[in-house]
């Protein structure tokens, strides 16, 4: 289970991602990245860390496959946390394909689709993280380096 914190709550933060965010997808995720800087919404940017939402329809499959489906998302999201920017709100929307995908391959879809949605994602072959957005501070202790 994902934190309090990494979790986007309401309608209007998932719909403000939808609308407002750079969308990315992959065979099995389609990904909606916002970067809370940006957007002139200062009482929602809060610096405790990414938040996530997630987007399991009834196409992926009956009630047993799609809480298995969100159960390995969350899982890959809490360990893609730490290396994402802390003002980062992102949807990820499973296809019908997530419902078949080993975890090893909804982690590398969500990286591929993160990427491509513009979201600073370390390197795998180097495990570098990247470089803090000027002026963003965390409340939290976070090694960049």
């Amino acid at each position: 289970m994902l934190p309090p914190q990494h979790k986007l709550t309401s309608p209007a933060q998932f719909r403000r991602c939808f609308k407002e965010g750079k969308r990315a997808g992959s065979r099995t995720v389609v990904v909606h990245y916002r970067d809370q800087t940006l957007e002139h919404h200062p009482a929602e940017v809060a610096a405790t860390g990414p938040r996530f939402g997630l987007v399991v329809s009834k196409a992926v499959g009956n009630a047993v496959v799609r809480h298995r489906t969100s159960r390995r998302l969350r899982h890959v999201l809490r360990q893609l946390a730490p290396q994402l920017p802390p003002h980062a709100d992102i949807v990820v929307r499973a296809l019908p394909a997530s419902a078949d995908a080993s975890s090893a391959k909804l982690a590398a879809d969500l990286r591929k689709a993160l990427r491509k949605a513009g979201a600073p994602m370390p390197s795998k072959s180097t495990g570098t993280a990247p470089s803090p957005t000027p002026g963003a501070t965390s409340g939290t202790a976070r090694s960049w380096a």
